[in-house]
């Protein structure tokens, strides 16, 4: 047996292990030790933020895509999922109200969908920096052009999410169809980074065919990439995708990969989300509990909510709704946290 709790420590100290480390973590990590790096990661954190969690304000603006990923509940060959797309009104409708509501960062996410052109997002987006030029402006609408890019960033987008599902290439094909590229999604994130943006990455916990061993080459793909945010969560599947019937990943190695994630990039913003919450009752608090301080409540219509399903049963109402803001505060005071509606840039 290895020394764990030494590998711990070390972690927290110099914020790397080698990839047979992380791996070696992983595997043989007792409950005791889990406990010990969640403390390391939350004393970490709230080094830097204290006891807050940043709010922000989640508008799913559609759910068309000219994708197939394989596990993706809103991929283009889903004959069942009932599509939409919101308009420029509905959309400023929406951080309209979230503005009233004291959210102070709109997050913008879809699938890619040609209508999202620059042409429709560079108004929009420069009409919400001047309607509330105290707010953040964050995108996830897949990948682009370069050149897309830099014009988003230039009406006034702040952060921009892309998940890269996989630091493993060979992985990655097995997620997607062969038209979508791994190195075209890690050229995105580093186009993003070049434009300027607070660049979010993130992956998948017990998608299938996952390994160990991937899992720690995701911690090093953090150490060297240093994203400004990561959003990880737990493999859930969905009824109408090839990996209908493969089982959902781990709400429990979702948190051991947040402590860790704390660890290696100690500024990091770290969402807790709502697969997390999906899966694990009180998942998000489990989340913060590991390192998070991020959650993203839903300030889409009510009429869409359902719509936007990535994966089956998602969470999109009750404590999810931004609508409940005031359930979210109590229940984040009762796990020692107070929520913070501010921009909540990272701290650098």
């Amino acid at each position: 047996m290895h020394n764990i709790t030494e590998l711990i420590y070390r972690l927290a100290a110099e914020h790397t292990l080698s990839a047979e480390e992380y791996r070696i973590l992983l595997t043989e990590i007792s409950h005791a030790e889990t406990e010990l790096l969640a403390r390391l990661a939350r004393e970490t954190k709230e080094a830097i933020y204290g006891n807050a969690v940043f709010i922000r304000g989640l508008i799913e603006i559609g759910n068309i895509c000219k994708n197939d990923c394989y596990y993706c509940g809103i991929r283009k060959s889903n004959k069942n999922c009932d599509r939409y797309r919101l308009s420029a009104e509905d959309i400023l409708a929406c951080c309209a109200e979230g503005y009233d509501l004291g959210f102070r960062t709109f997050v913008m996410q879809g699938g890619e969908d040609g209508s999202f052109s620059d042409a429709f997002l560079v108004p929009l987006i420069e009409t919400v920096k001047k309607n509330w030029p105290d707010c953040a402006v964050t995108l996830s609408l897949g990948e682009r052009s370069p050149e897309s890019y830099r014009a988003l960033r230039h009406a006034g987008a702040d952060r921009y999410l892309l998940r890269h599902e996989t630091a493993t290439k060979s992985h990655y094909e097995q997620l997607h169809p062969a038209n979508l590229l791994w190195q075209n999604r890690m050229d995105c994130l580093h186009s993003l980074r070049d434009c300027g943006y607070q660049v979010g990455a993130g992956f998948m916990v017990g998608s299938p065919f996952q390994t160990t061993e991937m899992l720690a080459d995701e911690l090093k793909f953090i150490e060297a990439f240093k994203p400004d945010m990561c959003g990880i969560g737990p493999f859930i599947p969905h009824k109408d995708t090839p990996f209908r019937d493969y089982p959902a990943g781990s709400a429990e190695m979702t948190c051991l990969l947040l402590s860790c994630i704390r660890l290696i990039h100690p500024p990091i913003l770290l969402p807790a989300t709502t697969a997390l919450g999906t899966l694990s009752e009180n998942g998000r608090e489990k989340g913060i509990l590991a390192g998070a301080n991020v959650v993203m409540p839903n300030l889409s219509p009510a009429s869409v909510r359902k719509k936007y399903m990535l994966y089956d049963n998602k969470l999109s109402d009750g404590a999810e709704s931004a609508q409940a803001k005031a359930s979210l505060e109590a229940r984040l005071a009762a796990i020692g946290c107070t929520a913070v509606v501010a921009r909540g840039d990272i701290q650098k």
